[in-house]
């Protein structure tokens, strides 16, 4: 059985409490002030099970203008509305706002009620029913049945369950495989069991035992009982009005208009980008910056109302905005939404999330209004190259574009695919499922390809330069995974060479002209006869007459050559001679168990100078370890 929320609508004292409870037996009047009052301040609920056995959730939304938000509210999630229209008033103020309410959050499917027929003359009546549908010309509801009822003498009732048993034949059941939300429209307590809160399940399904997070405030919270209409239940699905006792959390922590849902797959934000529906009925045009009241679900945000792509909205226009928030929310693509004017308040018009958590964009952007307009009627694969342009070089994450497209699982995973296969997005990090547009592998690869060119010619003489060095240099904005992914893609490409520590262009070679050569073996030479005290660069640059730009590029060959170890920053070594140092070491501190600075002079006849960067060398390779002013085998 499909679940179905029927929800009411319409001008305050028109009967719409009278009516549910004449259908149901159940008075939606909840609160001391409302029977007070006699108006509907709250949300109320009750439920009717019809002849077939279809049991329909009923949501008693208030009137009285002063609680339009609440009716937003209540409007969010219905699949049936019931306009009431009172016989002896007609139509009224918030009749039109309620209707226009519907229609901003695209409720598709109603009908009319006329309450209180026992209240005026059949001739009346008909002016009434005849300016009614005058009043639903070009609305939703302008095929929709009337039904003419009296909730005080039951007149028409048995009809008007007739015809809401055919209206709910037709409507399709709700997909439960996306994803749980629960805007929470109510919360207290209740005595042995503490936190409750009440909502209309707006997707997927829940069940008792699941750990939840209440959003925006990132709380974990855990399913103890779930109710529907009521009864305890196992699991309650989209369509239904739930009631769930949570645990883990106080009453206080709670509030109207945060969201249950499972943990980590929405994402709290201050901005939304969404297209907006300004009313023809709106009296003016809506200015750019407009400080408006944000309706969506059970929440109400101040917002300034940024346009993106117009310097105005009129009357009957939409456009592309952005709305900046004072607090944080959590939508997801495709929700609908209501603003109304700050003050006094007067509903504006409302609209479609496109984007849940966007950057803050700059007015009038062509590449952002590009964008915008493949988040509101592209394909899957062209929402996720949107966002993914927008991420540039971050990329993004799988289960932040799953939040970001509202898309199902075993679609996105497809659509992923699909767009891995034509090249048009590369998944940077298998083990986290990050993605990135392929254009800005691209582009990465083309400034890693130009550095190494510009590299290579002022530096003819050094193999490469060390990857670390070239990322500091000229990537510092990109994270490890990415740069180590980009230089795969150039070595699988066969554009690069990486070898330990350096990278070069696979077509860069080292040609050493005939004198360098001979500088090249005199270098090495002098440092094999300088045994363990070598001579310093500025040493080296007179004896050998060459400059140290030079000589650090034959340095550089002969430790990639094997032939030098660099034991510190201007201190290199012959490698013969440390290779056979570091067998004397060894040797020494087998035999003597350990060996200070003043005996390791023994091995080397060098002075302090140049035996504690030794020692300390050997330190670094892990050969020795010191203790105290000793030495002893790792």
């Amino acid at each position: 059985m499909k679940p179905i929320i029927l929800g009411t609508a319409g001008h305050i004292d028109h009967g719409k409490t009278a009516l549910i409870k004449a259908l149901t037996g159940i008075d939606t009047d909840r609160l001391k002030e409302e029977k007070k009052r006699g108006i509907t301040i709250e949300l109320g609920f009750a439920f009717l099970t019809l002849p077939g056995g279809q049991l329909v959730g009923i949501v008693d939304v208030p009137g009285h203008e002063r609680f339009v938000h609440h009716m937003v509210a209540g409007a969010a999630g219905i699949d049936l509305v019931a306009l009431v229209i009172a016989a002896d008033e007609g139509v009224m103020p918030q009749t039109r706002e309620h209707l226009e309410i519907c229609s901003l959050l695209k409720v598709k499917k109603g009908l009319v009620v006329i309450t209180k027929i026992d209240l005026v003359e059949p001739d009346w009546l008909e002016l009434v029913e005849e300016d009614v549908k005058e009043f639903l010309k070009g609305t939703f509801l302008e095929n929709a049945p009337i039904v003419k009822v009296s909730s005080a003498t039951k007149e028409g009732i048995e009809e008007l369950i007739a015809t809401l048993e055919k209206l709910v034949a037709e409507i399709p059941p709700k997909p439960v495989d996306t994803l749980f939300r629960l805007p929470i429209d109510r919360v207290f307590t209740v005595k042995g069991f503490g936190t409750v809160v009440t909502g209309t399940t707006i997707g997927g399904k829940v069940s008792v035992g699941d750990t939840l997070m209440l959003y925006p405030k990132g709380r974990l919270v855990k399913v103890r009982n779930l109710q529907v209409h009521g009864k305890n239940v196992k699991e309650a699905v989209a369509g239904q009005r739930t009631a769930i006792n949570l645990q883990g959390i106080e009453k206080e922590e709670v509030e109207r208009g945060d969201v249950l849902a499972p943990p980590q797959e929405l994402i709290p934000s201050y901005m939304l980008d969404a297209t907006l529906e300004i009313l023809p009925s709106f009296s003016k045009s809506l200015k750019n910056r407009t400080l408006v009241r944000l309706h969506l679900y059970t929440s109400e945000v101040l917002a300034y109302v940024i346009l993106l792509d117009k310097e105005e909205l009129k009357p009957g226009e939409t456009g592309f905005i952005q709305l900046r928030l004072q607090e944080q929310v959590v939508a997801l693509p495709g929700d609908r939404f209501v603003i109304r004017s700050y003050s006094p308040i007067i509903t504006i018009g409302g609209g479609m999330i496109l984007h849940p958590a966007p950057p803050k964009h700059k007015r009038f952007r062509e590449e952002v209004i590009a964008d915008l307009k493949v988040l509101e009627t592209g394909s899957l694969e062209a929402k996720i190259l949107a966002h993914l342009h927008e991420a540039k070089y971050k990329g993004l994450l799988k289960r932040v574009l799953k939040t970001f497209t509202n898309a199902s699982e075993e679609a996105l995973t497809a659509a992923l695919k699909s767009l891995l296969q034509a090249q048009k997005i590369d998944c940077v990090d298998i083990e986290n499922k990050r993605y990135l547009h392929t254009k800005f592998v691209n582009d990465l690869a083309i400034k890693i390809i130009s550095f190494l060119q510009g590299f290579h010619k002022i530096h003819p003489l050094l193999p490469g330069i060390a990857k670390e060095e070239l990322r500091t240099k000229l990537l510092p904005f990109i994270d490890d995974t990415l740069f180590a992914f980009t230089l795969k893609y150039l070595e699988k490409k066969g554009e690069i060479v990486v070898e330990q520590h350096l990278m070069r262009l696979k077509s860069h070679q080292i040609k050493l002209s005939k004198k360098e050569k001979q500088l090249k073996e005199r270098l090495h030479q002098r440092l094999k006869e300088a045994a363990y005290s070598p001579p310093s660069l500025s040493e080296l640059t007179k004896e050998l007459n060459t400059d140290e730009k030079r000589l650090l590029s034959l340095l550089r060959l002969l430790i990639d050559e094997g032939k030098v170890i660099k034991v510190k920053e201007g201190l290199y070594f012959d490698a013969d001679l440390i290779t056979t140092l570091k067998q004397k070491l060894s040797d020494y501190i087998k035999k003597h168990g350990s060996i200070t600075p003043s005996e390791f002079k023994s091995l080397t006849n060098a002075s302090r100078k140049y035996n504690i960067p030794l020692l300390e060398y050997f330190d670094r390779i892990k050969l020795t370890v010191r203790k105290g002013d000793k030495r002893v085998l790792l």
